[in-house]
């Protein structure tokens, strides 16, 4: 049996921590009672109460784009509408994609100086 290629392959909230400690400032804690992902102290990502979807930090205009580009995967409810976060369904969101909106979401959240080091680096 072959194997699944990586951008097609699951993706859990475990990956989903492997990919956002890559970043500069990543700490792991709680929020709702569930697993998160912040940046000083500034939530990034959760793991929603279903365990199957995220809750990730995004701007509107591209949560937006998303949500109408792929509806199966970004979506959100009552509450999150007025919040600038976007639902994730780690069942059908590939893992590139995944990677780069939690860079995104680190770069909304964490101190600019922070972003200028590590854009330094690269």
């Amino acid at each position: 049996m072959k194997k699944k290629a990586a951008s097609t392959q699951r993706v859990s909230f475990e990956t989903v921590r492997q990919l956002a400690l890559a970043l500069p400032g990543i700490e792991e804690g709680t929020s709702y009672g569930t697993p998160a992902l912040k940046v000083r102290g500034r939530l990034l990502a959760r793991l929603r109460e279903d365990g199957e979807t995220l809750v990730i930090k995004i701007d509107f205009s591209d949560r937006d784009l998303l949500m109408q580009a792929e509806p199966d995967t970004f979506f959100v409810t009552d509450h999150y509408v007025s919040h600038p976060l976007m639902l994730v369904r780690l069942a059908s969101v590939r893992r590139e994609q995944l990677r780069i909106l939690l860079e995104d979401a680190w770069r909304c959240a964490a101190p600019k100086r922070l972003v200028s080091t590590y854009d330094a680096g690269k």
